[in-house]
């Protein structure tokens, strides 16, 4: 229980140094280890449909747009959705595309009264290489954690 605590520390101190309002800021091998290791810890994946269908998805994650597909029109029921999947008093931890997503995800859950609600830096695909493309820099998935595609 020493490891989870100094991670969730350390990912506290992420947040404050951006002052984001949430938890805190992990990274996805940090992610996959408070899931596996956190009791009760759960996996908010906020892509779009087309993201989970075209792209991937991370087995056992609940999927709640932030915005909606088509069109990117912010999702007017983000919250209600995840106040009736997710228990505000777990650790909630919030994946997008590149980590931009989650931060608004995380700081509206965290605004809501969900008092562990963590943002999973450089999301599913990380940041874009110097030619554009993503997957090759960072996140979920060049980390080489468990995700589906089909």
């Amino acid at each position: 229980m020493g490891q989870l605590s100094e991670l969730l520390a350390l990912a506290r101190q992420r947040a404050e140094t951006q002052g984001h309002p949430y938890s805190g800021d992990v990274t996805p091998a940090e992610a996959y280890a408070l899931l596996q290791h956190a009791p009760g810890a759960k996996l908010v994946d906020v892509r779009t449909r087309a993201e989970w269908d075209w792209v991937g998805r991370v087995p056992g994650a609940i999927e709640i747009e932030w915005n909606q597909y088509p069109g990117s029109v912010r999702n007017p029921n983000f919250l209600a959705e995840l106040k009736r999947q997710v228990d505000p008093e777990c650790l909630v931890l919030f994946l997008c595309r590149s980590g931009v997503r989650s931060v608004g995800a995380a700081s509206a859950a965290a605004e809501a009264g969900f008092t562990n609600a963590c943002n999973i830096l450089e999301g599913f695909e990380g940041d874009k290489d110097a030619h554009g493309h993503r997957g090759n820099i960072g996140g979920w998935r060049k980390a080489g954690l468990p995700w589906i595609q089909g």
